[in-house]
């Protein structure tokens, strides 16, 4: 294929002409079925190295020559590693030309990367010797992409710092936005708020939290459940973090998730296939707008995710994008027929907590405000959902469900979580430096303005309870409707002074 100059590539028109280069260069030499790379690499001729929206852009002294080995080394040098890409292109290429590829510079460090990336994503080893090399190279560049814990590889002289196994390795690109969300150090300005409260404001705040926690989670998945199913959801989250990851637990939570399963609703996990979105209204035939992983798949997708948990326990690797692989892989791979989007809440508080990052039995009200950005929550789920469904053939079978009849596994296991990350991370900065202080302030201003009715009226304690109650709503004012029915037997100039006090504990009016 002759490299012309392009003013689009794959639908995505480019800031000016140019030659497509690395991955985007293998992808239409190749014709490779698989997700786009949210970036793609121009060289365009202007001088050095630039960034504009979704495109890398070089001059011309980058440009590599039109083969294979020249685009792969490209790739790896700019624009990161994209395991599903390679995957495909390694199965396209066949070992015989691989190995041949990599005896031309046997021991350079993109030749060691790409032969350990082959015999990893593959498990298939090439007839090539050990390297003799004492040197041992980093495989992920962390000035590209964030890096796990490193494992090295003496046959390949390789330090494998991969943040994810073999079975589930989502990874997240470096941006400026998330190396500035993490140089704010959520975590010491969480403590230092926690530490701040009074012990007995914190243990309220903490059984408050959880209580709102569990309803955020249920409205966000439609649901409004008795009070009961709360407050079981709520001393599970209450939980997260106490007891290792398994499948055990998970089908556990499932079980407090939904305790009286409708009839017909297989429980644990799936075998069958499933899909999210509507019917057509004739047909009822499905209209996904995600098509979970194959019921088949399940098995080594979810054993790869509870070892990723594990090898992410490591301090090397952020806890907020360990939390954002974790748990925005397991709703995408969606491995329950129901309680999928509450498991995957729950995996959030879960990681948090494991790392450190939060105190355990002290949630953080993450759910409430992704349930405020709920728009946003979606728009990031679509991010990945909606693209893929060009990559899974399916159709219709005899029970109205989706039949996967293509190999799909490399779309759940290999991705590129960063607008999951950059999502979960900004709805954390906004719960560690808002939500919970604010929540803190509020429990602190009822309390003041409760002992205040107790000096001066010694109402009931369902009655100061109710009595707040009905001010918040009013912001300040209780309704004439409720001056004259809950609250009728206390004089109105009694309940003039509640207001005006209420105004000044809680600064409204």
């Amino acid at each position: 294929m002759e490299n012309r100059k392009v003013s689009s590539l794959f639908g995505r028109d480019a800031p000016r002409e140019g030659y497509p280069a690395g991955y985007g260069w293998l992808l239409r030499k190749y014709d490779l079925h698989v997700p786009v790379p949210r970036r793609l690499a121009l060289v365009d001729g202007r001088r050095g190295r630039r960034n504009e929206g979704d495109w890398l852009l070089f001059d011309k002294s980058y440009r590599p020559e039109d083969d294979v080995y020249d685009h792969l080394v490209f790739a790896l040098k700019y624009e990161g590693l994209d395991l599903h890409l390679l995957t495909t292109l390694f199965e396209r290429l066949g070992p015989t030309r691989v190995t041949k590829l990599l005896r031309r510079e046997p021991s350079g460090q993109y030749t060691r990367r790409l032969w350990f990336l082959y015999e990893w994503l593959l498990g298939k080893k090439l007839d090539l010797p050990d390297t003799t090399s004492k040197d041992y190279y980093d495989l992920l560049n962390p000035a590209l992409q964030y890096a796990g814990p490193a494992r090295p590889s003496r046959r390949h002289g390789i330090r494998n710092n991969l943040p994810g196994t073999v079975d589930f390795c989502p990874l997240v690109h470096r941006t400026p936005e998330l190396d500035r969300l993490m140089a704010l150090d959520l975590a010491s300005e969480a403590h230092a708020v926690l530490k701040s409260a009074p012990r007995e404001l914190m243990n309220r705040a903490a059984a408050f939290l959880l209580l709102a926690d569990s309803r955020a989670s249920f409205a966000i998945e439609g649901e409004r459940p008795p009070d009961d199913r709360v407050r079981s959801w709520a001393a599970a989250i209450g939980q997260a973090g106490s007891t290792p990851l398994s499948r055990d637990l998970l089908e556990e939570l499932q079980r407090i998730i939904i305790p009286r399963p409708p009839r017909g609703l297989p429980m644990g996990f799936r075998t069958q296939e499933g899909f999210i979105g509507d019917r057509d209204r004739v047909t009822h035939a499905p209209l996904p707008s995600h098509i979970s992983a194959k019921a088949t798949d399940v098995p080594r997708l979810l054993g790869g995710l509870l070892h990723t948990a594990i090898l992410l326990s490591d301090d090397v690797y952020d806890p907020v994008l360990a939390a954002a692989s974790i748990a925005f892989g397991f709703v995408f791979i969606h491995p329950f027929v129901d309680g999928n989007g509450r498991l995957h809440r729950w995996l959030v508080h879960h990681i948090l907590a494991m790392r450190g990052f939060t105190k355990k039995g002290f949630v953080f009200p993450v759910s409430s405000v992704i349930l405020d950005r709920i728009a946003e929550y979606r728009a990031t789920l679509e991010a990945y959902s909606l693209p893929r469904l060009a990559f899974i053939e399916w159709s219709t079978d005899d029970n109205l469900n989706v039949a996967i009849t293509n190999d799909t596994i490399d779309l759940y296991r290999y991705f590129d979580a960063t607008p999951q990350a950059l999502f979960l991370y900004d709805c954390v900065r906004e719960t560690v430096e808002t939500s919970l202080p604010a929540e803190l302030e509020q429990l602190r201003m009822q309390d003041e303005m409760k002992s205040w009715l107790e000096r001066e009226f010694e109402f009931p304690d369902a009655t100061d309870t109710l009595l707040i109650g009905f001010l918040r709503q009013g912001n300040g004012t209780l309704s004439a409707r409720a001056r004259k029915k809950e609250f009728r037997d206390i004089p109105a100039a009694d309940l003039d002074r509640i207001e005006m006090r209420f105004r000044e504990v809680f600064g409204t009016g």
